[in-house]
Order: C-alpha cells, then sequence, then structure tokens
C-alpha cells in the first residue's frame, strides 16, 4: 500500500518551538514573538494576523538570519532518515506548516517530496505580506487534497503528523494520525502518540499499522 505522509513543522519536526520563534531569536525580538504566540494559540488570533504583526517585528530580516535560524533549530532526529526510507518505499512524504515558505521549503534539501508554507515576500522584505497567502488549517486540507491528486492516491492512503490545533482538520481527515510532542487540542483525536526526540520512532509506530 503506498502512503503519503503529511508532517506538520512547528512542534513536530521542530521539538517545542517553532520557525517564528527561530527567526525571531536571530533579530532579537523573542519576547515580541512570544506574545503574538500566546494571543494565537490562546486568545485566537487568526493566522493571517499574525503574519502581518510578525512582518512587523522581522523588517530586517536577511537570509543570513533565515539560514542561522533553520540551522540552529530544534530539529527532532532522524528526519532525513525516515524521508529517505519513505521514498525507499516507494511513498510520498510532504511538510505541510502555517510558518512561512522562505522557511518551510529549505526542507526540499533534507529529501521532502513536497514542502507547503505560507506565501511570504522574498527576503529581504520589500513588500507587505498578503493575507490571502497565509495557510489556516483548512487550507492544510486542501493541500493534502492536492497532493493525492499529484501522486494518484486518495485521503485514506494518507497519514497525519502533528502537535495543536492547527493539525485538527487533518487529523480529522485522514484515517490514520500521529500526536507527536502533542497538546490537548489534537491528543484525544489522534490515532497513535509520541513523545520524544526522535521522528524514527513515531514512524515506526505507523509502519507497525499496516
Amino acid at each position: 500500500m503506498t502512503r503519503l505522509h503529511l508532517f506538520d513543522l512547528d512542534g513536530t519536526l521542530m521539538r517545542g518551538s517553532a520557525a517564528a520563534v527561530e527567526i525571531s531569536r536571530q533579530l532579537g525580538v523573542s519576547a515580541e514573538i512570544a506574545g503574538l504566540e500566546r494571543d494565537f494559540l490562546l486568545r485566537g488570533m487568526a493566522p493571517d494576523e499574525f503574519a502581518v504583526r510578525a512582518r512587523e517585528l522581522w523588517g530586517e530580516l536577511t537570509e543570513d538570519h533565515v539560514a542561522a535560524a533553520f540551522a540552529g533549530a530544534p530539529w527532532l532526529s532522524g528526519i532525513k532518515e525516515v524521508w529517505a526510507d519513505i521514498r525507499s518505499r516507494g511513498e510520498y512524504c510532504a511538510v505541510i506548516s502555517l510558518s512561512p515558505d522562505f522557511f518551510v521549503q529549505r526542507l526540499l534539501a533534507w529529501g521532502v517530496h513536497a514542502a507547503h508554507g505560507s506565501r511570504w515576500p522574498a527576503v529581504p522584505f520589500l513588500e507587505p505580506v498578503e493575507r490571502a497567502g497565509i495557510l489556516n488549517a483548512s487550507a492544510k486540507v486542501k493541500i493534502a487534497d492536492r497532493l493525492c491528486e499529484e501522486f494518484g492516491l486518495i485521503r485514506s492512503d494518507c497519514v497525519a503528523y502533528g502537535d495543536s490545533m492547527s493539525d485538527a482538520e487533518i487529523f480529522a481527515s485522514v484515517p490514520l494520525s500521529v500526536a507527536v510532542n502533542a497538546d490537548h487540542h489534537v491528543s484525544d483525536l489522534a490515532v497513535l502518540a509520541y513523545r520524544g526526540g526522535d521522528l524514527r520512532e513515531p514512524y515506526e509506530l505507523v509502519q507497525s499499522r499496516r
């Protein structure tokens, strides 16, 4: 059976952190982004509003900042190995994240078939964020459907890995879901659950469900 493995980024591939947090650390605005994160997680700030306000904090962002943020992020161990194994089986893997595409797409170099993030202007920024390009939870499901069509699969062929509220809709849309270091928003929705620092371990749980 061919599968499409769908990975969230923030809090899932990256333990205890997010792209916005790592980028902000490079710019010295960690406290400010923490406030936005609280508004997003606890007070229902919409993803597009978060992006617009984060763009205001990141006016001095350069490609060097992005590269340093990516390199220094607390990635789970075994990501490249898992994606290599998926490819070796003739299966597919993709990352779908609300985080900026200029960060998410760096994962293509690690062997993922597709990497989708919110559409941001090029770095360094010369333009504002367009709200229409910022993804939300529903957009994750739509992108998953497009990937299924591209790879000749259907939703029942998918496995979703996630950790938070933005993954709830995609967890509900596929038969097999894995809560990776997850919060209460999805821990009760997932078929499988994992806490730890190595992606190979939840991937092995998925392989055991064939």
